[in-house]
């Protein structure tokens, strides 16, 4: 009897199952093979970029379907979004804060329906930046000099908002973000990469004496990267921007390397170096001598030491090239003072 029962049910399956068979082999089985150019992505947020008092730009890599729905925080107030394919401009009711931080969350959708769910930071527009050099560096520092770098104000203006990298933007290391700050022609700024993690590392807003710790100077603005490691000691960059994914105001290379060093990557030793370089010449920030960068463009820190620096010449005009630069005899180290022009000798 139990037989029986199973084997009516198969029979009943296949008389089910036969007709949409064959209704099949006679119809048209979908095209799966243009899968490939269906857009399965979300859209992606490029930069964002605080271009005046009260707008911000959010550059997206492919058109969007909708304006998005945004929130900012703090929230100075949105009077309107305009949307024009992949650039939105947000108009503000109230000023931002001059390097500020804020936080920008929101939903952004692309016009194959994928959807971006975002949360960056962003720092207030900067409508007063000083001129700013790189002036000073040591790369290869001990454990009381740790590795410095020496920032020169030649014009009055506000840091807040500028940011130091080691490396670039695209090929980030790490940075130190400045917090909004008034600084003088012939002001001194020291970034420390290689904090100690003490309390007295302060960073500087209100007083330049009220920081401790390796090379704090009393005359200057001590700042200190946070969980900063230290620089590459034999091959680097340094870059000074506008803002996180601004434009590039200052920025150097070094390298003890040369274009015989290996046949990978220039000479660079490594496909992220040689992208840093790359990116600091592209976007005017080194001059080279030949079509491509290569390692002897930079400056060479061989000789260098925790107290022989890197300094920039007095009289330099800023060739953004290692003609610019000089490496300090034994002690010549000179952070939060003028440069010294006398040059290390190995005799």
């Amino acid at each position: 009897m139990k037989k029986n029962i199973i084997n009516q049910s198969i029979t009943t399956l296949l008389v089910l199952i036969i007709p949409l068979l064959s209704l099949s082999s006679c119809g048209q089985l979908p095209d799966y093979r243009n899968l490939d150019n269906i857009d399965l992505k979300p859209p992606r947020i490029k930069k964002i970029i605080p271009s005046g008092e009260l707008t911000i730009e959010i550059l997206f890599d492919e058109p969007l379907l909708e304006q998005p729905e945004i929130i900012l925080s703090p929230d100075p107030g949105m009077e309107k979004l305009e949307l024009l394919e992949s650039s939105l401009t947000l108009y503000l009711l109230s000023p931002q804060e001059t390097g500020r931080k804020y936080t920008i969350q929101g939903i952004a959708r692309d016009r194959s329906g994928n959807s971006l769910t975002f949360q960056y930071h962003f720092y207030g527009y900067n409508p007063m930046p000083p001129d700013i050099i790189i002036n000073e560096f040591t790369c290869q520092g001990s454990g009381k000099h740790p590795d410095l770098v020496e920032l020169k104000v030649t014009e009055r203006g506000n840091i807040g908002g500028m940011v130091l990298c080691e490396g670039t933007t695209d090929y980030l290391e790490e940075k130190f973000v400045f917090p909004p700050l008034d600084v003088e022609a012939g002001d001194y700024i020291l970034i420390h990469f290689k904090p100690q993690g003490i309390p007295e590392e302060r960073n500087e807003s209100d007083m330049k004496d009220e920081s401790g710790g390796y090379d704090a100077h009393p005359l200057c603005l001590d700042f200190w990267v946070p969980g900063g490691t230290g620089l590459g000691g034999n091959n680097g960059t340094l870059a000074l921007y506008a803002f996180p994914e601004g434009p590039l105001l200052d920025g150097l290379l070094y390298s003890t390397r040369t274009s015989s060093s290996d046949t990978d990557y220039r000479g660079f030793g490594s496909k992220k170096v040689m992208n840093r370089a790359d990116q600091l010449f592209n976007e005017g920030g080194w001059n080279i001598s030949e079509e491509e960068v290569r390692p002897e463009d930079g400056i060479n820190p061989e000789d260098s030491t925790s107290t022989r620096s890197i300094c920039r010449m007095n009289n330099s005009e800023n060739t953004r090239s290692k003609n610019d630069w000089h490496i300090t005899p034994t002690g010549g180290s000179s952070f939060g003072e003028e440069n010294t022009d006398e040059v290390y000798s190995r005799d």
